[in-house]
């Protein structure tokens, strides 16, 4: 992805979240050269991956493979007391998040509004493909049973708990969706096992100055 398109696609990010009325931390709009005059008092902001995430899963084509997302809390792996996570994600219309599951991390995505957040889901089977089970999941803590890969449309309001391997893509239709993540401590580095294999994070080309920082860029600074 061009550093260009990261830029406008955050700042697109930003009005949709203003306009549904989900406000972000100030340090979600600081510079890098603000980052770096930051002190260890910023440490749980770097080390546990907070900020903005926007990918297009190495696909090159963002609109219709990619999502953007913002974690606004997350605990560590190493020994941090803080057992979840939460982010909030701008899921475009028929902007497809690709197939993929957590060993680990269980997670409630919540449509907090907008259009509906479809989604399918498939169990893994014990070589990690796709099972042809039915699958149990619960809906706004209803027990709900659907067939593998069947379309699940979510209205705003609702959610869905996901267990770890359990396969599931979404996109959003009738409208850009603002999503919500509530989960277990996240760790987007070891813990996505996609169904085809892909790249987690774009590879940048830098034509203009980063005007944000990307959750994993913090080190470069």
């Amino acid at each position: 992805m061009k550093r260009s398109q990261i830029n406008s696609f955050i700042d697109e990010a930003f009005s949709f979240f203003m306009k549904n009325h989900f406000y972000l931390p100030g340090w979600a709009k600081w510079m890098p050269e603000e980052w770096q005059s930051k002190g260890e008092e910023y440490d749980e902001i770097r080390k546990n991956s907070l900020g903005w995430d926007v990918t297009d899963f190495g696909s090159g084509v963002f609109l219709h493979k990619g999502l953007t997302l913002f974690t606004l809390r997350n605990g560590s792996l190493n020994g941090d007391r803080k057992p979840y996570c939460e982010k909030i994600m701008y899921v475009r219309e028929d902007q497809i998040t690709p197939i993929h599951f957590h060993w680990n991390k269980m997670e409630d995505i919540i449509n907090r509004g907008g259009g509906s957040l479809c989604m399918q889901l498939w169990k893994a089977d014990k070589d990690e493909n796709l099972s042809t089970d039915p699958v149990k999941v619960q809906v706004d803590g209803v027990t709900t049973h659907v067939n593998n890969g069947e379309i699940l449309r979510l209205a705003a309001g609702q959610s869905i708990c996901l267990e770890p391997y359990l396969y599931h893509t979404f996109w959003a239709e009738e409208g850009d969706c603002l999503v919500g993540e509530v989960s277990t401590v996240n760790d987007d580095i070891n813990d996505n096992r996609f169904l085809i294999p892909i790249g987690r994070y774009p590879e940048i080309s830098e034509d203009e100055p980063a005007r944000y920082m990307l959750c994993n860029e913090y080190h470069s600074i």
